[in-house]
């Protein structure tokens, strides 16, 4: 189930900010993409309930594709993004928009990619992106992962890892609370064959990282906090 944290905070969507362009097919999905197009290492960025149009998440996407990387953003809510002012409950809109599905069409995404010649496809996901990525990096579809505040992800997800994985959580977070990312880490720690980085911010709350105001000073020096673990992760995974 769903946390209310999943729903804090929500952005005003806009479908025409950040430095890149949307496409109508990438994949088979609308996404916004920016970065150099011949880059060999791309990164696919996973949004949380509220969709491929939020500011923040477009402008994380803008600031991965200035350090070289080909970035997609791909639209896997096709164009239906959760509402809170719609009224409809979150696990009622979850029942149209799972993980599960997500992961499915994002394959696609990574087979156009390498089509591209993309040798090196990193994954970040924030809260219900970050199940889409595990997914991926149980797969093999991924060469490196991080999980931002992830939602519904397992320690049975965290056991089939076959990929190096960052994993950043919140210390006030009902979905994945510390105790739950410190198990998460625990079994990393037992599969030495997987490279980790495991990383509890204090004081934040779920969402911190791609959902907060600009006008709190404590709140935008996490999020780039964070932004630096994730930006770091890919450097030293996919170069």
């Amino acid at each position: 189930m769903a946390s209310s944290q999943c729903c804090d905070n929500p952005p005003a969507l806009n479908p025409a900010c950040g430095e890149g362009k949307v496409v109508d097919s990438f994949g088979g999905l609308k996404a916004y993409v920016a970065g150099p197009e011949d880059s060999k290492a791309a990164v696919v960025l996973v949004a949380d309930v509220f969709g491929f149009e939020a500011p923040i998440l477009r402008k994380i996407a803008d600031k991965v594709a200035s350090s070289g990387y080909f970035v997609v953003v791909p639209d896997f809510f096709h164009g239906d993004p959760y509402v809170p002012e719609n009224g409809k409950p979150i696990p009622e809109w979850l029942k149209s928009h799972t993980p599960e599905k997500g992961f499915e069409e994002a394959k696609p995404v990574i087979a156009t990619l390498k089509e591209k010649g993309v040798s090196a496809v990193g994954a970040a996901g924030y809260c219900w992106g970050a199940k889409v990525v595990v997914e991926l990096a149980k797969a093999h579809e991924i060469q490196a992962a991080v999980l931002l505040h992830p939602s519904f992800v397992t320690i049975d997800d965290i056991k089939e890892v076959k990929c190096p994985i960052s994993i950043l959580g919140a210390e006030i977070d009902k979905m994945s609370p510390p105790e739950l990312v410190k198990q998460f880490e625990q079994v990393l720690s037992v599969n030495s064959g997987v490279g980790h980085f495991v990383k509890i911010f204090p004081g934040v709350a779920h969402g911190w990282s791609v959902r907060y105001s600009h006008d709190d000073a404590a709140a935008v020096k996490s999020a780039e906090e964070a932004f630096a673990d994730m930006l770091d992760w890919f450097n030293k995974n996919l170069k």
